[in-house]
């Protein structure tokens, strides 16, 4: 099971000192969301035992800009992320291929339909169940997070679309282990075996994407076989 975080400058965690803590809660990996982060995966998965694994959030004001920079970055990482919270944003994120995840799509004024989540399944970008407002967050804007998680995830669920699931965490004292996320998921409708899903997710989207940067990697489906040139 995999997490994905921000990290220090974007985030108040350094990444040795989230991978610290992950491992310690027993992920498998971990996912870092910040492209200005300077670490070096290698030593850090050394040192902890925990897979460290660069990825970006494109974080743009319109699909226009998002567009450009995942132009951009998408050969610099092993995940590209497009965060949503507004109808345009999570409609390009969703329709696009070579977008890996689509973060946060209920935040803001972003919504969600079935012609999304349908999108979503044919072009397999995964959509994010963000636990982070649950956790955090109190009141109104606590209410408004369970609504729409429990939304997002009955279009998940009856279109079948990939998903992933985080607690969005900027500090490793953001972090829950993957059986805090189960009781709290259990709690608004999930079901234990869906978080656990979500969370492996992740390291199935660094699986995929190392498999299409392979040499022999022609298109999903084909490879170069031992004929070809």
């Amino acid at each position: 099971m995999y997490e994905a975080v921000a990290a220090y400058p974007a985030g108040d965690s350094t990444v040795s000192r989230q991978a610290r803590t992950a491992a310690d809660y027993g992920y498998d990996g971990l996912v870092v969301r910040t492209r200005e982060a300077d670490f070096d995966a290698d030593a850090i998965s050394d040192r902890y035992g925990i897979e460290v694994v660069r990825g970006i959030e494109v974080d743009a004001a319109d699909p226009g800009s998002a567009a450009g920079a995942v132009g951009n970055y998408r050969p610099e990482c092993s995940v590209l992320l497009v965060r949503g919270g507004t109808n345009a944003r999570n409609r390009y994120a969703v329709e696009t291929d070579r977008i890996d995840v689509l973060t946060r799509p209920m935040a803001g004024d972003g919504d969600f339909n079935h012609v999304l989540a349908r999108a979503a399944k044919t072009h397999r970008v995964h959509v994010e169940f963000d636990f982070g407002p649950v956790l955090r967050a109190s009141g109104g804007p606590r209410v408004q997070a369970l609504q729409g998680l429990r939304k997002l995830r009955e279009l998940i669920e009856q279109y079948d679309a990939p998903f992933v699931v985080s607690v969005t965490a900027d500090s490793h004292r953001q972090l829950r282990a993957p059986r805090e996320l189960r009781a709290v998921g259990e709690q608004i409708g999930f079901t234990a075996d869906q978080i656990t899903a979500g969370l492996e997710a992740w390291g199935e989207i660094v699986a995929r994407n190392r498999n299409r940067e392979d040499e022999r990697f022609i298109e999903p489906g084909v490879r170069r076989g031992r004929y070809e040139p």
